[in-house]
């Protein structure tokens, strides 16, 4: 059987750990599948998508700086996408129209309640940042119907931004916005949705946030423990975790969308914490 082909786009690209995700999941389900990585020009991902179809690729993921521009050349969304505003799995459907989804949040969540056993409802929640990341995980979030929601970002009206759009879906969720500093009281997960680890960073936040008992997630991975948990762990966290689990679990979940078949994580996230 021929395989079928697949691809991530972004720009760079060569750091990407999805080929060797997807090609593990391949493996495991024994599915016909090649995947690759395409590095896209800055000012061609149009061009880049094309004719990656145009020869007979079946799906991509993308990642940055191309997922707002994904979300924006699609035909038609899903409406975790639509809401995300941003895209990080593309197909084509039964018409050859280009179709958008977002498996970001879902990765996310599951990352949290199956392999670190978070269950999110009812829990007080912070998410630090109100960027593109951050409102692509606001829905599954959501829909775990936490007691509260709280959005923290260097620009509040950013934040407050992200409250309107996603008021319609909070429920009983008490969804509300501040700045870094502003965040007050401890509590029970805190989500690092900002990009501020990968340079050494810190969001300016109140140790006070952190609680005996808080769960502190950061979105982004590294080999080492990333800066913002390492400051979690120096202020008394004890549950800390990166966002290897979500890389892996937002992966599977675009599999299942191509392929219809689900992937084990597990053995693919310790295979990558291994290697």
């Amino acid at each position: 059987m021929t395989n079928e082909l697949y691809a991530v786009v972004g720009n760079p690209i060569s750091h990407s750990k999805s080929p060797r995700i997807h090609s593990l999941f391949a493996s495991q389900t024994d599915e016909p599948l090649e995947y690759t990585a395409i590095q896209a020009p800055m000012d061609d991902f149009t061009g880049t998508i094309r004719h990656f179809f145009e020869r007979g690729g079946k799906g991509l993921n993308v990642t940055v700086p191309f997922k707002e521009q994904a979300w924006t050349q699609a035909e038609h969304r899903t409406p975790r996408a639509e809401k995300a505003g941003a895209a990080n799995t593309l197909y084509l459907d039964a018409d050859d129209a280009l179709v958008a989804d977002n498996t970001d949040g879902v990765g996310l969540v599951r990352d949290l309640t199956r392999n670190h056993g978070v269950a999110l409802k009812g829990l007080r929640i912070l998410v630090l940042g109100a960027g593109g990341a951050v409102r692509g995980v606001l829905g599954p979030i959501l829909a775990e119907a936490p007691a509260s929601l709280t959005i923290a970002n260097r620009t509040v009206a950013k934040a407050e931004a992200l409250v309107r759009l996603f008021a319609g879906e909070a429920g009983d969720t008490a969804l509300s916005a501040c700045g870094f500093e502003q965040a007050a009281g401890a509590f029970d997960l805190v989500i690092n949705g900002t990009s501020a680890s990968l340079q050494g960073d810190l969001p300016p936040v109140p140790a006070s946030i952190l609680g005996g008992n808080t769960v502190v997630y950061d979105m982004m991975y590294s080999l080492q423990t990333t800066t913002f948990n390492r400051w979690a762990q120096d202020n008394g966290a004890t549950r800390v975790f990166d966002g290897l689990g979500m890389l892996v679990e937002q992966a599977a979940e675009s599999f299942y969308v191509w392929r219809g078949v689900r992937p084990e994580t597990a053995p693919v996230i310790d295979e990558l914490r291994n290697d």
